[in-house]
């Protein structure tokens, strides 16, 4: 009888966090409510405080789901030895993916906004997010720099992650941030990418020799 128990609750567990997703990016943490999210849950005030003691953890629950759920593509990544271009390509694409869905645009507002008054809470979405993915793409550019791709002695590994995560994502962001509704297309966002590719390797990236030809 255990199993079948702890997937109820694992249901349940879910259902409440799905409807906070909901009502959080849509009302903001302030404005939203647990009766709020216990209606939208469609569960008992007991069920809801059994799976989450308030509101507090239940948005953070929420921040970590989503921030998981949205690294999760570059976990599956690897790099392609011998060309940087593409591996600082597919990083780069992979990041305007994520940081312009609609939930990452929606979710950064309201941390944004909440940030000054619960700045905790801030903390728990840098680490969860954005630090994550310094850290993954700081592990692809690590591998580069074994194999002699590129150099970047002059910063460390970390802050260069850092700048291309900053590049990639400073203007694409703040356009969508800032023009609700707006959907980049897949040319503008490789435009976007294009500059930051080449711009970081104009900073760090190794000269190599010009393959020789057959008839030379």
């Amino acid at each position: 009888m255990l199993a079948p128990l702890a997937a109820e609750q694992n249901d349940k567990q879910l259902a409440v966090l799905t409807a906070a997703r909901k009502v959080f990016l849509e009302h903001g943490f302030s404005a939203a409510t647990t009766d709020m999210i216990q209606r939208a849950a469609g569960v008992s005030k007991a069920t809801m405080y059994a799976c989450f003691p308030n509101k507090e953890a239940l948005f953070v629950a929420v921040i970590e789901h989503l921030c998981a759920s949205m690294t999760s593509t570059f976990k599956a990544m690897r790099p392609s030895p011998g060309s940087i271009t593409k591996t600082l390509t597919d990083l780069g694409m992979s990041c305007l993916d994520i940081v312009l869905s609609p939930d990452a645009l929606a979710l950064n507002r309201v941390i944004m906004a909440e940030a000054p008054r619960f700045p905790e809470l801030g903390r728990r979405f840098y680490l969860a997010g954005p630090k994550v993915v310094i850290a993954m793409i700081a592990e692809q550019l690590r591998e580069a720099v074994e194999i002699g791709e590129i150099n970047v002695q002059s910063i460390g590994m970390e802050a260069a992650a850092t700048l291309f995560l900053s590049m990639i994502r400073a203007q694409a962001q703040m356009e969508c941030l800032t023009h609700p509704g707006t959907r980049p297309s897949a040319a503008q966002k490789d435009y976007w990418v294009q500059i930051a590719v080449t711009t970081f390797l104009a900073a760090f990236g190794v000269a190599t020799a010009a393959p020789v030809s057959a008839k030379d």
